[in-house]
């Protein structure tokens, strides 16, 4: 069984792995509902998807039908604009089959300009506490890609309460010394205040090639269980943090064993040796 954490300060106790919902973007119905059936044979209790995670919302509504109470539900509008993310949360509530939803999160917010456009005035940000005030969502959250995510979420919650954030996390990715000292300070600024901090694309390899060959994810992963077990320890390992699977349904499975299986994190040795053999690269550059 997948271990259970307070999902910061929201009074929710989430599985620590968190079911990425862009995995059922390009999915049919019956796909999606093995998805289900597998969610709910590992009790996964949250899913994180997003309006522009192309059918994924459609896919998950049937599955609120039946098993609402069961799922914390979170979504993402990459809208900036008052107007345009108010109108994308309700069709993002349509689509989900729901009333509510538990936390809607501003997506992807890192660049400085559309921070200031979603943060100011008539942004994004006003139609999410709007949503929030209306019982349309419960809580709100950031998330965000790239080298500057960390440094720009601690500025985020410097200017609003969020409640949770999401970034990546990986052992490659924390040997940048920049990028680990600005996860560490936002680390220290989340734990403070009870935030909930999400993390993804634990088990990328390195970024695709100019071939890619049908996979989901817009970067290449490792595949081997015994390797995606590494990266996935490594990640869980460090308390207090939760890790949003695959968009690849065919790794799926093996992340979901993985986090199963609590154990010490994998030492240094264990993971360079990883890095050799599987010649991981960072995803980011900036």
């Amino acid at each position: 069984m997948i271990p259970k954490i307070s999902f910061g300060q929201t009074g929710h106790e989430s599985t620590r792995a968190i079911f990425g919902g862009a995995a059922l973007g390009t999915a049919t119905q019956d796909h999606a509902d093995r998805v289900l059936e597998l969610l709910l044979r590992y009790r996964v209790n949250h899913i994180d998807t997003a309006a522009s995670y192309g059918d994924a919302e459609l896919r998950i509504g049937p599955w609120m039908e039946k098993y609402r109470k069961h799922f914390f539900l979170a979504t993402k509008t990459g809208e900036r604009r008052y107007r345009e993310a108010r109108d994308q949360i309700h069709r993002s509530l349509e689509r989900l089959r729901v009333s509510q939803a538990d936390l809607l999160q501003l997506h992807n917010l890192v660049d400085p300009q559309e921070w200031g456009v979603a943060m100011g005035p008539g942004g994004a940000l006003e139609a999410a506490i709007e949503a929030r005030e209306q019982g349309l969502v419960r809580f709100i959250g950031v998330t965000g890609h790239g080298l500057g995510v960390a440094a720009m979420h601690k500025k985020s919650l410097e200017h609003f309460p969020f409640d949770s954030v999401l970034l990546p996390y990986s052992y490659i990715l924390m040997k940048h010394p920049g990028y680990a000292a600005d996860f560490e300070a936002l680390m220290t600024l989340c734990q403070e205040r009870g935030i909930a901090v999400q993390t993804i694309k634990a088990i990328t390899r390195r970024p695709w090639s100019e071939e890619r060959p049908g996979r989901a994810t817009w970067y290449e992963p490792l595949t081997e269980a015994a390797d995606i077990a590494l990266a996935v320890k490594w990640v869980l390992a460090r308390p207090g943090i939760f890790l949003c699977t695959t968009s690849d349904t065919q790794l799926l499975p093996k992340v979901l064993e993985a986090a199963s299986h609590p154990a010490e994190r994998p030492s240094d040795q264990e993971m360079e040796a990883l890095l050799e053999q599987q010649e991981m690269a960072p995803l980011f550059t900036l």
